[in-house]
């Protein structure tokens, strides 16, 4: 008797970015579609707070640019890109202005902000992907615990609370951002 099997069909980054959006946003995890769930106000806000104040900081040092949503192309055959909710990217690394599809790498920053339905499973597999494909910083902020987890490329992390103040260390000397200022 021969049995059936369906097999999986894999997605490529060059199909996810000619794919009609309809208005749903997906990252591709190995080569599967994930959708990303519509976030919440509180979410939205913390995301432009901290894309403005790194947006400044950026741009005065003429260090690079601050995007959203922007997909990195972590991984190849299978496919994975991420889109994180902020992210720095220098501009020694950055693609020229014409260029079609997702940025080739993984950002120098990564912001995630916790939407409360997110399992921490998934929260740490998107740091570890970011982490082990050249990302040097990563802030996980969870908006209902009023924390933000700092994990650097060297293994280290560090819990910060309300009353703590996040810095851009290596990657952003100078930068700061007081976590009052953040959750207010």
């Amino acid at each position: 008797m021969r049995r059936l099997t369906q097999e999986k069909v894999l997605v490529t980054a060059e199909e996810l970015w000619r794919m009609p959006t309809s208005g749903r946003r997906y990252e591709l995890v190995r080569g599967e579609l994930v959708e990303m769930t519509p976030v919440g106000p509180r979410h939205g806000r913390i995301a432009v707070r901290i894309a403005r104040r790194l947006d400044e900081f950026v741009d005065a040092h003429g260090l690079g640019y601050t995007m959203v949503e922007t997909g990195f192309r972590l991984e190849h055959q299978p496919d994975t890109v991420r889109a994180p909710d902020v992210s720095y990217l220098s501009k020694e690394r950055m693609p020229p202005e014409d260029h079609e599809g997702y940025v080739s790498g993984a950002p120098d920053l990564d912001v995630e902000i916790i939407s409360p339905g997110e399992r921490d499973a998934d929260v740490q597999s998107k740091v570890m992907d970011y982490l082990a494909h050249g990302t040097r910083l990563v802030w996980v902020v969870r908006p209902h615990q009023r924390t933000v987890t700092v994990y650097r490329a060297d293994g280290t992390a560090r819990l910060l609370r309300e009353t703590d103040t996040l810095e851009g260390e290596n990657v952003l000397p100078g930068f700061t951002l007081p976590l009052t200022d953040l959750f207010s």
